[in-house]
């Protein structure tokens, strides 16, 4: 418990950070110097008034020099990388070790994965756009991760349930990430030129070459099912509501990114309960 502790206080000090780029990326600014300001006022805030979570509760969400709202999405991005660090660590630190033993260097890119799918899930929200300076670092990392260290989150080959098994005759599928990052971005290439980029747009099939890299075949395709399918309901409920109508721009990025967050977890379980009904 005391290992998950520290892991979730230092997911919430990431988090501060991660806020800090997103707005910093926007706003133009250098992510590494300066010192954190009040976006409405630029009063530079003292380091009490940055603790995660607790100033923001202390403030009563309030800034304390202009007592102008603080966004909601400071005290949300905190506390979603804090569980979500909470939660990865069991697949790469815990009792699912990557390669078969603890690895800092695993452990450390299990965070920054999640780290840099939270930043384009909000920054898409919020701007529309994926940053080239966010997606393309990260293609590079795990294309070189992918490379020398197998898939991400890959402890071993997956298998075919049990029943399946000697169906194909003992065999292992195994698919490489690079192979299931060409398919997924192929796919959403070919989307925006059916559709001359009035349904996806270039960003996406930059995230989606990222998606294939974490996570390989066949979990590409339960955080694909999962974006479309989560996209398709908020579409519609938002229509329903008249907040959006058919001509409405609705950013795709923030439902790959959190079908991705999904799979990372939840993935080979869906696949095989899956296969374990067909076959």
């Amino acid at each position: 418990m005391t290992v998950i502790f520290y892991i979730f206080i230092f997911g919430l000090i990431i988090g501060s950070f991660l806020n800090a780029v997103i707005y910093r990326l926007e706003a133009k600014k250098s992510v590494c110097r300066g010192r954190s300001f009040c976006p409405e006022c630029k009063h530079i805030l003292a380091w009490y008034d940055l603790i995660p979570l607790l100033s923001f509760i202390f403030l009563g969400g309030k800034c304390r020099y202009c007592h102008q709202e603080i966004s909601i999405q400071y005290p949300l991005v905190e506390l979603a990388t804090g569980l979500l660090f909470v939660l990865i660590f069991p697949l790469v630190g815990g009792s699912r070790p990557m390669a078969g033993q603890f690895s800092i260097f695993n452990l450390s890119y299990g965070f920054y994965i999640i780290s840099i799918l939270i930043v384009i899930f909000v920054y898409d929200l919020k701007y529309y756009i994926i940053p080239d300076k966010i997606i393309l670092p990260a293609i590079i990392v795990s294309s070189l991760w992918s490379l020398s260290a197998g898939n991400y989150l890959k402890i071993e080959n997956w298998k075919l349930p049990a029943q399946g098994w000697s169906a194909l005759g003992g065999e292992i599928i195994d698919v490489n990430s690079l192979l299931a990052a060409f398919g997924a971005s192929a796919f959403f290439l070919s989307l925006i030129i059916i559709s001359k980029g009035r349904w996806m747009g270039f960003g996406d099939v930059k995230l989606a070459f990222l998606m294939g890299l974490i996570l390989s075949f066949p979990n590409i395709l339960v955080a694909l099912f999962t974006a479309f399918i989560s996209g398709a309901i908020i579409g519609a409920g938002l229509i329903l509501f008249k907040k959006k109508d058919l001509k409405s721009q609705i950013p795709f990025g923030p439902f790959l990114a959190g079908g991705t967050i999904f799979s990372l977890f939840f993935g080979e379980i869906i696949i095989n309960w899956y296969l374990n009904i067909l076959l």
